[in-house]
Parts: structure tokens; sequence; C-alpha cells
């Protein structure tokens, strides 16, 4: 049974930053591109960086200079470094994962075999 589990969300205030995991089981880890998606109340599910299996990185420009997502395929883990927090960053951030060799954030999360339950991130001005 695949599972990916995130944590590391929290309230922050604007200018922090926060790190967010997602720690991935039952599947072949390294085969996976993984990408990090968020969605605030009342808007879009938004895709905002990507990691393939060769670990080249895409960012949406909303979060580009800011975040850095990163993989550590030796404990099954993807990570999101975020710096510099908005408060338009408050959102439920999950991971997901395909067996896609590429992804990037512009594509939907329907093209993702699996996802997490998604942890909370506040930022407050």
């Amino acid at each position: 049974q695949v599972q990916l589990v995130e944590s590391g969300g929290g309230s922050v205030q604007a200018g922090g930053s926060l790190r967010v995991s997602c720690v991935a089981s039952g599947l072949t880890y390294s085969l996976y591109c993984m990408g990090w998606f968020r969605q605030a109340p009342g808007k879009e599910r938004e895709g905002v960086a990507t990691i393939d299996i060769n670990g080249r990185t895409s960012y949406a420009d909303s979060v580009k200079g800011r975040y850095t997502i990163s993989r550590d395929n030796a404990k099954n883990t993807l990570y999101l470094q975020m710096n510099t927090l908005e408060p338009e960053d408050t959102a439920t951030y999950t991971c997901a994962a395909t067996r896609r060799k590429n992804c990037r954030p512009g594509e939907p999360s329907t093209w993702y075999n699996y996802s997490g339950q998604g942890t909370q991130v506040t930022v407050s001005s």
C-alpha cells in the first residue's frame, strides 16, 4: 500500500521560513517524479514545485527564488524549504508522486498516481 505522509506545517509570520516534508512508503521512491501542490480555501489547487528522478527541479513563478524542493532517495523523503513566506502562501500543502520520468508544476494533480493528505501552512501578516 502506497502512502505519502506530509509533516512540518505550522504557523509563521510573514518573512519567516518553514520546511515541510513528505515520507513515501510502498513504492520505489527513486523512480517517481515528485511534486508539491497547495490549495487555499476557495482557490484551485496549484502546483508549486517538482523534482524529477534525476534531481531536476521546476518551480511555479509565484514561488521561484523563495522555495526549494529537494529529495533524499535513501530516506524516501521529499522536502520543500519555504523562505520569505507571504500571507498569500497560506494553504494546505500536499505532496504527490507520478511514475512519469518528468513532471512540471503546471500539470494537473490528476496526472499523479499518488498524493498525501496534506499539511497546513499559515502565514500571518
